[in-house]
């Protein structure tokens, strides 16, 4: 999105990406595919020749944005175009020296403020922005009236809880994600799954994304951890649908509790707003996400920050 948002500003833009991507921007690959869908390339290998194809090419441009986490960082010192790294969360604290030893030449932008790391210094936070007007606003929800989980089916997302969740108040929950964590599945979500009240309907592509978030009267975000920036939770605000969420990470900057949604803290807290989060306006949501978290301000805030980057 923000290629093609760069791209759209007139922008010189070359994409470092898979040779099958499709992009309106220049594409520059090594690798012929992702390397997690093809067995036969070994990620240490292509993971190399991917970062050293850019730097080796890096004084054609004037600068290099990352999204490929801590390894390019450490290409950085050897070049003399500034590198600007957007952090889409810590994997572990063990990646930190990296980070750390570059604070300073590098420059960071971090996706909610919730995510920044004392010991890091920041360009800019800047929030994830959505093709809004690809999300159908549904001004009410369907007539099963369902709870929606829909994330990558591990821990940190908090599936059981949502489980817990519609049990506890005895209403229809639908399920939709990829199984990242096969053992998690098997124990804390499949027993579950009748396909009467608790139904998973596997991964959801592009084409029906919409339809399944605003057909819901709420997204569950019961999250087990700080949650970096959480796309699923602006996508159902975008749809009209709000969310009951655990207030960890950066859910108070994407959700206005009580309007769009409601944090809580725990499950009992849940539980009890889950009668009136029928009286949510659903225009409000959308609203909400038209003026917070749209592809437009993105690309703005980045081409500001290229621009502060270039200027010093």
């Amino acid at each position: 999105m923000l290629t093609e948002g760069l791209v759209k500003r007139g922008l010189d833009v070359t994409l470092y990406a898979t040779a099958d991507s499709l992009t309106s921007a220049r594409l520059r690959h090594v690798a012929p595919r992702p390397w997690s869908e093809d067995p036969e390339l070994d990620p240490k290998v292509w993971e190399c020749l991917h970062i050293s194809a850019i730097f080796e090419e890096a004084a054609e441009y004037d600068i290099i944005h990352n999204n490929f986490d801590f390894l390019p960082l450490s290409y950085s010192g050897l070049v003399s175009t500034p590198l600007l790294t957007t952090i889409h969360g810590f994997s572990s604290p063990r990646i930190l020296p990296v980070f750390r030893k570059y604070n300073g030449r590098a420059h960071y932008v971090a996706i909610s403020d919730a995510d920044r790391h004392p010991d890091l210094d920041y360009s800019a936070t800047i929030h994830h922005g959505i093709p809004v007007e690809d999300y159908p606003f549904h001004a009410r929800p369907s007539e099963e009236g369902y709870l929606l989980f829909f994330g990558r089916i591990h821990h940190d997302k908090g599936v059981y809880e949502s489980i817990r969740l519609a049990k506890q108040v005895e209403m229809p929950l639908v399920i939709a994600g990829i199984i990242q964590d096969q053992n998690y599945f098997d124990q804390y979500v499949k027993p579950y799954i009748d396909d009467n009240q608790v139904r998973y309907i596997g991964p959801v592509g592009p084409d029906t994304k919409g339809e399944v978030l605003g057909g819901a009267k709420a997204l569950l975000h019961l999250i087990n951890f700080d949650e970096p920036f959480g796309l699923s939770v602006a996508e159902s605000m975008a749809c009209g649908t709000p969310v009951i969420a655990f207030n960890r990470g950066s859910m108070p900057e994407l959700i206005k509790d009580g309007e769009t949604g409601y944090l809580v803290n725990d499950l009992y807290q849940a539980r009890d707003v889950i009668s009136t989060v029928g009286d949510i306006d659903r225009n409000a949501c959308r609203r909400h996400v038209e003026a917070n978290f749209t592809v437009d301000l993105m690309v703005d805030r980045y081409i500001k920050v290229y621009k502060k980057i270039l200027g010093s």
